[in-house]
């Protein structure tokens, strides 16, 4: 073995590893959220006035907001850090020391790296004894540039161009109601200070649906016992003075399971899930899911390392301290056998199968699988195989350095699932509290669009984002081929850039021999401009309704609806991040000094930290866009210019804590 492997391995050794007390924030430093949301219930209780009749903040008095909102944010993650270096130091105080010294030591300083290099043998001896004998090596040296760990996956996606109307008029693809993407970006932006493994951000880490998505919008309710309501709007586009901006909501009617929920939280507690942000906040989020529950519900725990173990079967719901304490006994440490931890889990779930109720797996962990079935095609076969039992399949995502995205999205979109990712308590109090139900009770399953463009009217469209959700035009009557799952209460917003008919923006045309070619027009468009059909099938059912919404051109407003300003200006953010050849006009001036400036925004924190966000990046685009990475300092292809001497001794345990 190599010294470094080593040393770090007889560290690791020597540290209890317990879960670590997520970071608090005294009660005269409230978070925002807490803050506002307190103002708002009394504001409500003492006024009984609506958010709108509260008078507009000034553009400074905005700026303000956005800045406290997103610096609270950095101020959780600063803490996490600082009482986890505090944690470790205190576990291992000798050993600790000594290699942060080493990874600070200039090759100048032998003398005294050998010296200190000594004092750690003489640590690691005392703390090993026979177990890790061969852990301790006789020569001293000092340890070469430290190397940054960064092993996140994510599925490679190709942005979607324009299409052509006259050669493929169906645009088809399944509903995406997941979030994960959203809370990751927020973790890479806001933590880049904070995180040593912020240097660059993946361009296939961004999914501008999810982005769009994680945020709620005032859409039409359903009525007259429809699963769901349908809101369209036609805008001229922002970002570019040719085309048109078409937008589809739909918000599916609230809902909760009559005969119980039997859920079994299956819980990575392998090494690498050891960081402040993985096993910890795993366990505060589990607990406040736990709060929702009650005696119609049954609770079962799994987890796994190196294999899978039962900790808890079939417990009352209403059992809320019973349950709360075998979470906070988990401890972290071992191999990652995700594959055993499903199967138990199905196995788990089967045999607390609630006939009419909500039968679902959730999964908690940051997605690397080293055992067992670790591809994301055999994982896929594996899930596909389970979810025939009727239970559903959620994930939900944590930590930093070694996170798989794409293991997590493929096994929440073939479990019949969502998939969110938890960077923070707010964020596990909104998608387990919050929007409990939303997150983890299916109202509407396979759902499907496939929008037919009128050739007469429209020449060309692009779809925003969705790229990994597409499917065949012939998919969408086949109720054989999975779609996506939406939950109770829940937001679903699909954005269009349509080419009309007269437009100046040239669209490639192909003549046929044998279909007839409609005449050149140049004239303006008028009349239906196309048709949203949307299929569907009720939780338990087997056949899918449709449900058809045509949309006209003399619906086109001028000026956009605040949501539909809201999640244009989320959209035009993740073009500028993926750089996209379609952002047109788009700057992140003109992003945020649009959306500040719209109701309510003052009063949501969410949208006050995506401020935060734009206005962080819009300084200096080249701290996060991979596209700038050329401009970067780099050594082995590696950027170490965010490192410090514990950041670096921490990014290389967290590789190889997964042996113990």
């Amino acid at each position: 073995m190599k010294r470094k492997t080593l040393l770090v391995l007889a560290l690791v050794a020597s540290i209890t590893l317990t879960a670590c007390a997520q970071p608090t924030v005294p009660e005269n430093n409230q978070s925002v959220q807490e803050q506002g949301t307190e103002q708002d219930d009394k504001d409500t209780a003492q006024t009984g006035k609506k958010e709108e009749e509260k008078p507009a903040k000034s553009s400074s008095e905005m700026d303000k907001l956005v800045n406290n909102a997103g610096e609270a944010y950095e101020d959780y993650l600063k803490k996490g850090r600082s009482y986890e270096e505090a944690d470790t130091a205190a576990s291992a105080p000798g050993i600790i020391n000594g290699i942060s010294s080493l990874f600070g030591a200039s090759k100048s300083c032998d003398s005294a790296a050998m010296a200190t290099e000594a004092a750690v043998e003489e640590s690691c001896e005392a703390a090993c004894e026979d177990t890790y004998e061969e852990a301790c090596v006789e020569e001293p040296g000092a340890f070469e540039e430290p190397v940054i760990w960064d092993t996140e996956s994510y599925r490679k996606i190709s942005e979607s161009g324009f299409t052509s109307v006259s050669t493929q008029p169906f645009s088809t693809f399944g509903a995406d109601t997941d979030t994960a993407v959203y809370s990751n970006l927020r973790r890479k932006i806001l933590g880049h200070e904070y995180d040593w493994y912020g240097y660059g951000i993946d361009n296939d880490a961004i999914r501008i649906e999810e982005m769009v998505n994680y945020f709620k919008y005032d859409y039409k309710d359903p009525e007259n016992g429809e699963k769901f309501g349908v809101t369209t709007t036609l805008n001229p586009c922002p970002w570019n003075e040719d085309t048109l901006l078409l937008k589809i909501g739909l918000k599916t009617e609230e809902s909760t399971p009559e005969k119980g929920s039997n859920i079994v939280f299956l819980i990575d507690t392998s090494g690498s899930m050891y960081d402040f942000d993985k096993l910890p906040l795993v366990q505060e989020a589990f607990k406040v899911l736990t709060d929702g529950l009650d005696e119609n519900d049954r609770v079962s725990i799994v987890t796994y390392a190196g294999s899978s173990e039962v900790v808890a079967e079939g417990v009352s719901g209403d059992k809320h301290s019973k349950i709360k304490d075998m979470i906070d006994r988990l401890e972290a440490g071992g191999s990652t056998n995700g594959s055993e931890g499903i199967i138990t889990a199905y196995k788990i779930a089967e045999n607390n199968f609630i006939e009419g109720g909500n039968n679902r797996v959730i999964l908690a962990t940051d997605g690397d699988l080293n055992v067992g079935t670790t591809s994301e095609a055999g994982l896929i076969e594996l899930i596909e195989k389970e979810r025939e039992t009727g239970v559903m399949f959620s994930c939900l995502g944590f930590g930093t350095g070694n996170y798989q995205d794409d293991k997590m999205e493929a096994l929440a979109d073939h479990g019949n699932g969502n998939y969110a990712y938890i960077d923070c308590p707010d964020e596990a109090e909104r998608v387990l509290k919050n929007e409990l139900w939303s997150t983890i009770y299916t109202v509407a399953k396979d759902t499907k669009f496939q929008v037919e463009f009128n050739p007469e009217t429209v020449e060309g469209y692009r779809l925003v984002g969705y790229e990994n959700r597409k499917m065949a035009a012939e998919d969408f009557a086949d109720d054989t081929k999975d779609g996506g799952e939406i939950g109770s209460n829940q937001c679903v917003t699909v954005l269009y850039e349509i080419v009309p008919a007269g437009s100046a923006m040239d669209m490639p045309k192909v003549q046929s021999k044998y279909q007839k070619n409609e005449k050149e027009t140049s004239k303006d468009p008028s009349g239906e401009l196309l048709t949203v059909n949307i299929r569907y099938k009720a939780p338990e059912a087997s056949e899918s309704v449709l449900r058809e919404y045509p949309v006209t051109y003399d619906m086109l407003e001028e000026t956009m609806d605040d949501d539909t300003s809201w999640a244009c200006g989320v959209a035009q953010f993740g073009m500028l991040m993926r750089n996209s050849e379609n952002k047109g006009t788009t700057t992140y001036d003109s992003v945020y000094n649009r959306l500040k400036g719209l109701s309510g925004v003052a009063d949501n924190t969410a949208k006050l930290e995506f401020l935060y966000m734009v206005k962080k990046v819009g300084k200096d685009p080249s701290q996060y866009i991979s596209d700038y990475q050329e401009n970067v300092s780099c050594d082995n292809d590696v950027n170490t210019s965010n490192t410090d001497g514990y950041d670096d001794y921490y990014g290389i345990a967290d590789e190889f804590t997964d042996g113990f």
